[in-house]
């Protein structure tokens, strides 16, 4: 079996502090088909000093040098999608189409946003007699999630280098083999020594070790609530700044004059896409209590319809879950909301039929229930939705807010005033109305416990710079 056991740290492909190996299991097949080095917090230790020694020079970089930079990453990475999108696939089990299509594709979009902000942005400006200028924060942890690799490294390392900082990037163990075909992406872009680092390893060793060290400057998480509640803790002691974007239980709110059947395709669309593995799922479908009935006959088509199997295979729609753990848990919460008395419309607990390896999780919807319920509080991960009948506009919105979360939330109407106006009091980061797309120019972040900082476009590249104040800057005498 083959292994990945280096580390890339000051511009070369180095041994570890100690040799200690994890299988990387394709979720498809249960079965390792290879393996990583797991690191410790001296890996971490030399990767903090390499940046450290690189973050003078490359914070004094000019724009345009940082722009044929991040240009030269951006032509190397389209070239190696394919590999990426291969790697994507097989190690957290996303359709191969997907992976090509929207796995390595949001990677590529924002290269190719941060270089188009970057070329305009005003790093500098005068207020009366003061300089206001941006400055780089320094050394940067990143710290990302298996469900969405390459977006996550690319909406940090691009910002981050538009910025002029350096940065010790640590990918889950989970889905490493992406991040490393991206560590090759950025050495034969030839950026300088020391700027860009990588660590394999846990969250609770190299994780903690980014978290707490005193020679990074800021931490960039993302991740489950849980985890980042222990980066923030971690994070304290050094008073570094730290940005999250965590967890969601995203409400899809269908109005009393909402297309419910252009609803519901977009609302299980999205939930089912990446096999329920986004944070920005809309997990809770909020229906007016006289169209229940009409919408659970749409959702059970629609689930019914998705193609559960090999991500190799160009027809299917949906592979399996990231691991079993995650498959454990779905299933455990899936029982629990039977247990609860919630109504199961389709799916269930068990692989779907015809599969019997790999973490397959059965495209499922709930109906008649109640947002006290576990599987409307805690986030799934995973392709379950969640049936919410309401009476009145208002409970509507009372419903959607009351969550400890607030990431993402969609509002469908045929008055756009009316969708309009209920959005804005919707407690959380993000709205779609009428099934409108996201777009990398705005920021991605959410409220409360989803988060804090904002990422994507001129928003995320502001997360890494510092403001400084030079008074008298201006002035005549």
């Amino acid at each position: 079996m083959a292994q990945h056991d280096r580390f890339y740290i000051d511009g070369a492909w180095v041994a570890p502090d100690e040799v200690r190996l994890l299988d990387v299991i394709d979720p498809a097949t249960e079965e390792p088909f290879t393996r990583i080095a797991l690191g410790n917090a001296r890996d971490v230790d030399r990767a903090v000093e390499a940046a450290r020694r690189a973050f003078p020079s490359y914070a004094r970089t000019t724009r345009q040098e940082r722009l044929e930079l991040l240009e030269s990453i951006l032509a190397i990475y389209r070239r190696r999608s394919d590999d990426i999108a291969e790697a994507v696939s097989r190690e957290m089990g996303a359709p191969l189409t997907l992976a090509r299509s929207a796995q390595a594709a949001a990677g590529l979009s924002h290269l190719t946003r941060i270089i188009k902000v970057l070329k305009t942005y005003e790093f500098d400006e005068v207020v009366e007699a003061a300089l206001v200028t941006r400055e780089p924060i320094g050394v940067c942890g990143l710290i990302t999630p298996w469900n969405w690799p390459l977006n996550q490294i690319a909406c940090k390392v691009g910002p981050a280098l538009a910025a002029g900082c350096t940065m010790v990037l640590k990918p889950s163990e989970v889905s490493p083999i992406s991040a490393l075909v991206f560590a090759e992406v950025m050495h034969e872009a030839g950026v300088p020594a020391g700027v860009f680092n990588l660590v394999n390893g846990d969250g609770p060793t190299v994780g903690h070790a980014i978290a707490s060290h005193p020679g990074i400057d800021m931490v960039s998480f993302t991740g489950s609530t849980r985890a980042g509640i222990q980066v923030a803790k971690a994070a304290a002691d050094t008073v570094k700044r730290v940005a999250q974007e965590l967890g969601g239980k995203s409400p899809f709110i269908v109005l009393d004059d909402g297309d419910i059947e252009a609803a519901l395709s977009t609302c299980t669309r999205i939930c089912f896409r990446n096999s329920g593995q986004s944070c920005n799922a809309p997990t809770r479908l909020l229906v007016p209590e006289s169209m229940q009935d009409k919408a659970i006959d749409i959702a059970r088509r629609l689930a019914e319809s998705q193609i559960v199997g090999d991500p190799r295979d160009e027809a299917t729609t949906m592979g399996p879950v990231v691991s079993e753990i995650q498959f454990n848990r779905i299933q455990d919460l899936i029982a629990k909301g039977i247990a609860e008395g919630a109504r199961l419309i389709t799916g269930g607990t068990g692989r779907p039929t015809g599969l019997n390896r790999g973490y397959y999780v059965r495209p499922t919807v709930f109906a008649d229930v109640r947002n006290d319920m576990t599987i409307a509080r805690e986030e799934i991960f995973g392709p379950v939705i969640s049936i919410l009948p309401y009476r009145t506009e208002e409970e509507a919105i009372a419903i959607a807010n009351d969550t400890a979360y607030g990431l993402s939330s969609h509002v469908v109407s045929a008055d756009v005033e009316r969708a309009r106006r209920v959005a804005r009091q919707i407690r959380a980061g993000m709205v779609h109305l009428n099934g409108a797309a996201g777009t990398n120019a705005a920021p991605f972040g959410g409220y409360k416990q989803s988060g804090n900082g904002r990422e994507w476009g001129r928003y995320g590249l502001e997360e890494f710079l510092e403001i400084k104040s030079i008074f008298g800057y201006s002035a005549t005498t």
